[in-house]
């Protein structure tokens, strides 16, 4: 073995630990400073309408991190419990009248809390379903989220004609956080068995990371019209 070879070899070696070590260490440092901007981002936000004797850092020599963000879980819970009687129920009901009652405000705060309601819901299905669609042209396929079934004036017009249509979104790549809200007839989508979470990551990955799949023995394929009857 000459010595052009093995160095070649090393070099190969060598490369191939530098991206064994970047694909372990790479997460990581990402979801480290993730969490940790995060923080800071809450901190920044929660800590300034603190009462002086309440905020630690005017009297310990080290900032805590996170304890903005901790006293911002226990306020939003303490909103939750205060909801969930009837005094509290007042309270917010004023509150929300005072929201309703200014123009460009109330267009903000009613859609924002529509969009909450439905994400947060804990019987909501919306989004935790992902599936194939035949877009933007034949033959090309898209990798969709399944929200939920037309409903409202859309769906009555769409009754009107005789179709039954599903709302989906039609996320980009990398980003999946904006996107199209498109109505598919029920039949042409191809529902997937992956979860909304692996449909993201193989979006965000541009296709470089596919969920397993494990088929289902026996089991013909279902579309969208047999899981909602079933």
């Amino acid at each position: 073995m000459t010595d052009g070879s093995k160095s070649g070899m090393i070099a190969a070696r060598l490369r191939n630990y530098f991206l064994t070590g970047l694909i372990i260490c790479a997460p990581v440092a990402i979801t480290v400073w993730l969490v940790r901007s995060f923080i800071e981002w809450a901190d920044s936000w929660v800590k300034p309408y603190l009462p002086s004797f309440y905020n630690p850092d005017n009297y310990l020599p080290v900032a805590i991190p996170g304890f903005g963000l901790l006293v911002a879980i226990v306020v939003i819970t303490l909103v939750g419990f205060l909801t969930a009687n009837l005094v509290g129920r007042s309270i917010i009901n004023f509150g929300e009248s005072l929201f309703n009652r200014t123009p460009l405000v109330r267009t903000i705060y009613k859609s924002l809390k529509q969009i909450f309601q439905t994400v947060l819901q804990e019987q909501s299905s919306s989004f935790k379903k992902a599936g194939l669609i035949e877009y933007p042209s034949p033959g090309l396929w898209s990798l969709v989220f399944i929200a939920t079934d037309a409903k409202g004036e859309i769906a009555a017009k769409f009754d009107e004609r005789g179709m039954d249509m599903v709302a989906v979104f039609l996320p980009p790549t990398p980003l999946p956080t904006a996107g199209f809200l498109l109505f598919v007839p029920r039949d042409k989508i191809v529902p997937l068995q992956m979860s909304a979470e692996d449909a993201a990551k193989l979006l965000i990955s541009g296709g470089l990371v596919t969920p397993d799949h494990k088929p289902l023995a026996n089991a013909p394929p279902r579309t969208i019209t047999q899981q909602k009857t079933a």
